[in-house]
């Protein structure tokens, strides 16, 4: 078969339907509906001459022809994305698209970027704020997260998983809710906030306790606007840098990741 007749998208399409087993779930991926999935895989099978699925009373299987050339597939498509980073590499080596949480950012990776930049004053970062940005849209190098693992991304851990159970001194009994750790089962909740930033402010303030991550009150601890009660505690969530594989590739990430988990 040519170059110039590869089946590319529909390669794409094959991709994403074979890591969900779904039509349905690569439709949502890819933005299209899950007719066009199903258009698009007949349309390989009959361009290749092989059947790619089998439907079971339990969904979807791959058959042994498709299972045959997935892994030189998704090694192809890597390949496409990384000689798209090179090509790109040349005007971008010293910027640094980054999304981090607010209170994260101020209060651990800030620093670390200005002792970065000390040393590589030619870097520009760009920084975003929603850590759940789309990598693609918007052009993200690495993204800071407070989750259990990297998950389909390739992940480095930045700090360990512990949270704390912070109050202002003098501050009530009650306590501050929010999504990640929740207070205790029938605990009198004072106010409900939205993220950690949220949290934070709003113990320092005096508006009653809540469960944090130790990196985000380790200053206010030392500086006494807070006060652990009990000891910390181990947790699944961490902060971690998370990336696609291309991106840990690049020699530009290599360095700040080395330089942010202290291999530099």
């Amino acid at each position: 078969m040519k170059r110039t007749h590869l089946p590319l998208n529909a390669l794409r399409v094959f991709d994403a339907a074979a890591r969900h087993l779904s039509f349905t779930r690569a439709a949502d991926e890819l933005a299209v509906t899950p007719a066009a999935v199903g258009q698009q895989i007949r349309a390989l099978e009959d361009v290749l001459g092989v059947v790619l699925f089998r439907r079971t009373s339990k969904g979807l299987e791959l058959t042994g022809e498709a299972e045959a050339g997935l892994d030189s597939l998704r090694d192809g498509f890597l390949k496409f994305e990384e000689s798209v980073q090179a090509m790109q590499a040349g005007q971008s080596s010293s910027n640094y698209a980054i999304a981090c949480p607010r209170e994260f950012y101020a209060q651990w990776l800030a620093p670390r970027l200005a002792a970065f930049r000390k040393d590589n004053p030619d870097v520009t970062v760009h920084l975003t704020a929603d850590e759940n940005a789309d990598f693609t849209e918007a052009n993200l190098d690495l993204a800071i997260r407070l989750v259990e693992g990297p998950d389909e991304l390739e992940g480095e851990k930045l700090v360990g998983g512990c949270k704390v159970c912070v109050a202002a001194p003098g501050a009530p009994e009650s306590w501050i809710s929010w999504p990640t750790y929740e207070p205790p089962e029938g605990a009198r909740i004072a106010l409900h906030v939205g993220n950690a930033g949220q949290v934070l402010s709003s113990a320092i303030a005096g508006l009653g306790r809540a469960w944090l991550p130790l990196p985000l009150v380790s200053e206010a601890l030392a500086d006494g606007r807070l006060e652990a009660i009990g000891e910390p505690e181990d947790c699944r969530r961490s902060y971690w840098l998370l990336a696609p594989r291309p991106q840990w590739r690049q020699k530009k990430v290599k360095a700040l990741v080395a330089h942010l988990t202290g291999n530099g």
